[in-house]
């Protein structure tokens, strides 16, 4: 694929979206556009408090809309309901423009009942299976922990991790559905991967907003337990 095909942009809630949005400032959430230069389709990554502005963008860059992939049900990754609070997200954008969100399979449910969305009107997938941006092929890898059906996106060398893989942690595994246990088999997953491509998280919870894997597996505690009893020792709930 030519260097400059892929259209990708790392976007910071709070600076480069939803800017002044106090919730988006302080959650220092990441959204993705991924897209194909030539055919001009682009997916939205993960699009809360002002996905109108992540559509904006997009297409002040000369691309179209054609779809959403989702990480997990959150709402400060998807908007919607939880835990007292209310986002917008990825119902106000499909109120603008009806596309296909990819979800996995796992999380359907749960995507449904934080934003209202009827589970009808999100595509389920399983893992290991690839969503075709223009000529952009994007792999769904599931990585049960942080909820049951948290995915990551793996394309041209880079590793968009969700909440399962920061550049320091991973997500956390208390909250409903998280799974410690779960978290610890993903994180060993990704670990394995070929070629070492570049870790985009969910947050900037790091100095850095990317890093390398390898570089992530040298230097992120997560990293340290070197099997599930460690682990439990470790990071269990």
């Amino acid at each position: 694929m030519p260097d400059d095909r892929l259209y990708f942009r790392q976007l910071l809630s709070g600076r480069d979206f939803a800017p002044g949005d106090p919730i988006a400032t302080q959650m220092r959430n990441f959204a993705y556009l991924i897209g194909d230069r030539e055919s001009r389709d682009c997916v939205v990554v993960d699009p809360a408090y002002a996905a109108g502005d992540l559509v904006d963008t997009l297409e002040a860059d000369g691309m179209q809309l054609s779809g959403v992939l989702v990480t997990h049900h959150h709402p400060d990754h998807v908007g919607g309901e939880m835990l007292g609070f209310s986002l917008p997200g990825l119902t106000e954008l499909l109120d603008r423009q009806q596309v296909p969100v990819h979800v996995n399979n796992q999380e359907l449910q749960w995507v449904s009942r934080v934003t209202g969305i009827p589970e009808s009107d999100l595509t389920g997938h399983d893992h290991g299976d690839v969503v075709n941006v223009g000529n952009i092929p994007i792999e769904l890898l599931h990585t049960p922990g942080h909820t049951p059906g948290s995915q990551c996106f793996l394309l041209d060398g880079r590793l968009v991790a969700g909440d399962t893989l920061f550049l320091e942690g991973c997500g956390r595994t208390d909250f409903p559905g998280g799974d410690s246990d779960e978290m610890y088999r993903s994180l060993q997953q990704l670990a394995k991967l070929n070629g070492d491509p570049t870790v985009f998280p969910g947050h900037w919870y790091s100095a850095d907003p990317s890093a390398a894997l390898s570089e992530v597996k040298r230097s992120n505690y997560v990293f340290r337990a070197s099997n599930l009893e460690q682990w439990r020792m470790l990071f269990g709930n």
